[in-house]
């Protein structure tokens, strides 16, 4: 879904905010350490942008979530640049569009493993 989101905002660059569920909240058997943060969560740009615009206030993130984002560069470099947006793990596409690198965000490349799992259902309270 991220690198198709590439595809379709080339020439534009891609900035979403995501957020992980740790490996023991999946209903299956990962093989990862119950811990390990699994990305999970996509917080699409376009929520909340008109009140972000205005009073600079991200109202499509909930509060104290996504600590990762991914990143398209449509022209390059396979590499963070001090345009980007930061987050604690950076997710970054490049043409052909087939893969993904994970950063840190000082910029060190970060083992990354894609998992087929489906997250935990969840609700909100009434």
């Amino acid at each position: 879904m991220l690198l198709e989101r590439a595809v379709e905002a080339e020439p534009a660059r891609e900035n979403v905010v995501l957020d992980a569920t740790p490996a023991g909240e999946f209903g299956a058997d990962l093989g990862l350490d119950p811990g390990t943060p699994v990305l999970s969560h996509v917080y699409l740009p376009a929520a909340g942008r008109a009140v972000s615009d205005v009073f600079g206030v991200d109202l499509g993130t909930p509060a104290g979530r996504g600590r990762a984002r991914f990143l398209s560069h449509p022209q390059g470099p396979d590499e963070l640049t001090r345009r980007d947006d930061l987050a604690g793990v950076v997710l970054l596409a490049v043409p052909p569009w087939e893969t993904l690198t994970a950063f840190d965000r000082r910029g060190r490349r970060l083992p990354l493993t894609v998992v087929d799992a489906e997250p935990p259902t969840e609700s909100i309270p009434e």
